[in-house]
Order: structure tokens, then C-alpha cells, then sequence
């Protein structure tokens, strides 16, 4: 059972990191942040809608309240927040900045509220061995933050964006593992509810929106066409459908705190693809900071540690009780 969350990690880890290479691509067009939020749930919930109206018409067992409270916040703080937080710091800073901060946080912000929201019930298990994989993550993390952003002098509101994106992604990962919410009612709410809440707020607050354009400046709009294909393919597909079953899916089985620590190795991922894609260059920093990452992320995970380190434990009262 352990072994497919973890299958599931990792296809949703993949799915993060190209996330995090195609957000950029769209924050480095002409399409702006509030573009390609609308583009990412419009897609998603086009596709969505019509399996989730079928399942109210028949009454399957996929149909469920949309508008219950649990639903409602986890749209706004995991669809709306994050959204706006996150498209926002790919607009302003660089790819390696955002596979740095974006999931690279979340181990340590998922620990913290765990802890605090799961307080009395059912509580997830952090043993000292995942505190000491995770405070190694944030170690490799904060050398490369330390070094791109404050040696640099590049600190912009776009890294506070993305720290924000950061923390409401974590405190969605833990309310759905602590309301028992399933893959499909996680996705379905994200799509729905936030497409509800935003597109009508996007139509007729954001001037030169993708809609006016259409009707409008047809030569721009077949400009952007490409750009607005490449979105709402990754975005609304793979990003808010498949990834996200595989995120949810994870978290029923592993939990969050496991979960989050696998989101550490986007920035391996993300962070060498973009020295290719975006030319960006790499330093010892960044070559030290992904081995941190990598040894924190294997320290949390590594069922072998965790069984040498339980033999040893019952090995030293046999050692002293013989020595007596």
C-alpha cells in the first residue's frame, strides 16, 4: 500500500515540475497572471462540468454537495489564494527562484500546521528521523535562497508571493488529509468553485481579458494562441486533473508531512531543466543545495535508515543488559 502512495508522489512530483517550467513560459509571454489562472480553470472545469453534472443527473456515487463549507474553503485557499500568490511570483522572478521557494517550503510549512491543525486527532506521526530529513531540505533550500536572493540583492515582492503560494498549498494538503477528502471531490471543488468565484470577478475586472481580445484583436489573439494552448493543456489537464488526483491521492496513503517532503525534489527536477530551458547559470550553491535536498529527501523516506536505526536502538539495552 505504502509502496503505490509513493508512486503516486513521485507522478505528482514530475507533473509539479514541468508545472513549474510551464508557469514561467506563461509568465514570460504576453499573457498575464490573471490570463493564466482563467485559463487554468476554465479548461479544467470544461472538461470537468459535464462528468460532474452526469453523476448529480444519475446519482452515481461520484456526485457529492459541492457547496458544502469544507469544499468552499479548500477551493478558496488551495484554488484562489494559491493561484493568485503563485502565477503572480512566476510573473515576477525567475524559474529557479520559484522551483526553489514554491515547493521547497512546503515540507516545513505542512510539518508546522500539521502539528497545529491535527492536534487531537489522529495525528500524523513526525519522528525525529523525518524532523532531521526535512531540517536538511530547508538547509539545501535556504543556501541557494541565501545565495541567489540576498548575495544578489534580488529579493522582489514576487519571492513573497511565491512564500505565500507556498503556505496556502501546505494548509490545503493538510485540511483535505484532515476532512477526508478524496481526489475527486479535492478536484472537482478546485475546478468548480473557483472558476464560480473567479472568472466572472476576471470578465469584468481585468481590462484587455482573453475574452475582449477574442472579439476584438484578432491578431493578437492568434499571437497568444499558442501560449494559450500550451496553458490550458498543462494547467487544466495535467496540472489541476491528473496531478492533483496524484497529490490527493498520495496524501490518503502516505499522509502530508511525507507528501510534502517528496515535493522537495521539484527543485531538483525543475531547477536543472531550467538551467537548459531559461540559460540559467549553475553554481556550486546550487549543485550543494540539490544534494541536500536530495540526501533530506531520501533520510525522510528511506525505509532502510528507518530499520538500521530501530535495530541499533533494540541492539544497545541488549548490549548493557549482557554487559551487566
Amino acid at each position: 500500500m505504502k509502496k503505490s502512495g509513493y508512486l503516486y508522489a513521485l507522478s505528482a512530483v514530475l507533473i509539479w515540475s514541468g508545472f513549474i517550467l510551464v508557469s514561467r513560459l506563461g509568465g514570460i509571454s504576453e499573457l498575464s497572471s490573471y490570463d493564466v489562472i482563467a485559463i487554468r480553470y476554465a479548461s479544467c472545469t470544461f472538461l470537468l462540468l459535464p462528468v460532474f453534472l452526469f453523476s448529480y443527473l444519475k446519482k452515481t456515487k461520484y456526485y457529492f454537495n459541492l457547496f458544502r463549507p469544507k469544499f468552499i474553503i479548500i477551493s478558496l485557499i488551495g484554488g484562489l489564494a494559491y493561484a493568485l500568490c503563485t502565477f503572480k511570483g512566476f510573473q515576477l522572478t525567475s524559474a529557479s527562484h520559484a522551483a526553489i521557494l514554491l515547493p521547497g517550503l512546503l515540507p516545513l510549512f505542512i510539518i508546522l500546521l500539521s502539528v497545529v491543525i491535527n492536534r487531537g486527532k489522529n495525528q500524523e506521526q513526525t519522528d525525529k528521523l523525518k524532523w532531521s530529513g526535512v531540517s536538511i531540505i530547508t538547509l539545501g533550500i535556504g543556501i541557494l535562497f541565501f545565495q541567489q536572493i540576498y548575495q544578489n540583492s534580488d529579493f522582489s515582492v514576487g519571492h513573497i508571493y511565491l512564500i505565500a503560494g507556498a503556505f496556502f498549498w501546505a494548509l490545503f494538503s493538510v485540511l483535505i488529509k484532515y476532512w477526508e477528502i478524496t481526489p475527486w471531490q479535492a478536484t472537482v471543488s478546485l475546478a468548480l468553485i473557483t472558476s464560480i468565484l473567479y472568472l466572472p470577478l476576471y470578465i469584468s475586472l481585468v481590462p484587455n481579458n482573453l475574452l475582449i481580445i477574442a472579439f476584438t484583436d484578432t491578431v493578437l489573439f492568434n499571437k497568444l494562441f499558442a501560449d494559450i494552448l500550451i496553458q490550458a493543456f498543462y494547467q487544466g489537464v495535467m496540472a489541476m486533473i491528473v496531478q492533483m488526483f496524484f497529490y490527493v491521492k498520495a496524501i490518503e496513503i502516505i499522509g502530508p508531512s511525507s507528501m510534502g517532503s517528496m515535493m522537495a525534489i521539484v527543485p531538483i527536477v525543475s531547477g536543472i531543466s531550467a538551467l537548459f530551458i531559461f540559460n540559467e547559470v549553475a553554481t556550486a550553491e546550487l549543485i550543494i543545495s540539490f544534494s541536500l535536498v536530495s540526501l533530506g529527501t531520501w533520510i525522510v523516506h528511506s525505509s532502510l535508515l528507518k530499520k538500521i536505526i530501530h535495530q541499533k536502538e533494540r541492539e544497545i539495552p541488549c548490549l548493557i543488559s549482557i554487559s551487566k
